[in-house]
């Protein structure tokens, strides 16, 4: 079992290495290139009628984007074993994102030539309001980000250590998950010639795979700054889930109000915590 344990470990830190490399960085930046030039040429042929599926002016972008979301998701499993608050800030990353995306794809419905009027202001509010909830929260990203300070959950190595090896195994479970969906995402777009929208879905996985880590460091500590810390972050990650299926408005009104949450969460638990040195 513990040998076992150790492959299982040691291919989880080898896939994190070839993430962090120059080589992948390439790699999803040539795919999202292309998948940038298929989303020009079905937006083409759809606009000529030459096929019957019809998309918006900026699909091509839509499509870009949402490859460009699966990476990061897929970012997300090396992220969540150095630093559940880093996790939960990739997680808002990718919310942005989102919204950025929804913006060009309300923009999409409209005609490049505008023939501005009342009915026309009242079209471009899901954009503006896509757009500048992304903006609050790349904000609250930054923010978030420098208010974190990595204290350690118990100042024993070993149990520390332990705790970062049940971490990665959490997420090489979760990292084979989301490939799984990625696949499947991508086979049924070309088969269908659909891009089924499966955020949702990942973030589902998130909410059980955060309460699971909070799970897990109840062995180390019980603290109650600890608990309501994490407790916090997957509650978060609740409301992000939330957003994603909310109506327009209320998606960037939930988005917002857990980011503030959490960066008022994280304010907090520094005041009460000036002395330690935590991750």
């Amino acid at each position: 079992m513990e040998k076992f344990l150790q492959s299982w470990i040691a291919v989880y830190d080898k896939c994190e290495d070839k993430w962090h490399s120059i080589q992948a960085s390439k790699m999803i930046s040539n795919l999202v290139v292309l998948f940038f030039f298929i989303g020009i040429v079905v937006t083409l042929l759809s606009h000529y009628q030459i096929i019957t599926y019809q998309v918006g002016k900026f699909f091509a972008i839509e499509l870009a984007f949402s490859i460009l979301l699966i990476s990061e998701i897929l970012g997300l499993a090396f992220i969540l074993t150095h630093s559940v608050a880093d996790s939960v800030g990739k997680q808002f990353e990718i919310i942005s994102l989102i919204l950025l995306r929804d913006a060009f794809k309300e923009m999409g419905h409209l005609p490049l030539d505008i023939e501005w009027s009342r009915e026309t202001l009242l079209e471009l509010l899901p954009l503006m309001t896509d757009a500048i909830g992304a903006a609050i929260i790349f904000l609250i990203i930054g923010l978030f980000y420098k208010a974190q300070r990595h204290i350690q959950l118990t100042n024993n190595p070993q149990e520390q250590l332990r705790f970062i090896l049940l971490k990665k195994s959490v997420a090489n479970v979760l990292l084979m998950v989301f490939l799984s969906i990625c696949i499947y995402d991508i086979v049924d777009f070309f088969m269908t010639n659909q891009y089924q929208n499966t955020f949702n879905v990942y973030y589902t996985i998130l909410i059980f795979t955060d309460i699971l880590i909070l799970i897990i460091s109840l062995r180390y500590s019980n603290l109650y700054v600890h608990l309501f810390r994490y407790s916090s972050f997957a509650l978060a990650t609740v409301i992000i889930r939330l957003s994603l299926s909310a109506p327009k408005y209320y998606n960037v009104l939930l988005s917002v109000s857990a980011g503030i949450f959490v960066l008022m969460v994280t304010n907090i638990y520094n005041m009460l915590n000036k002395n330690e040195v935590l991750r």
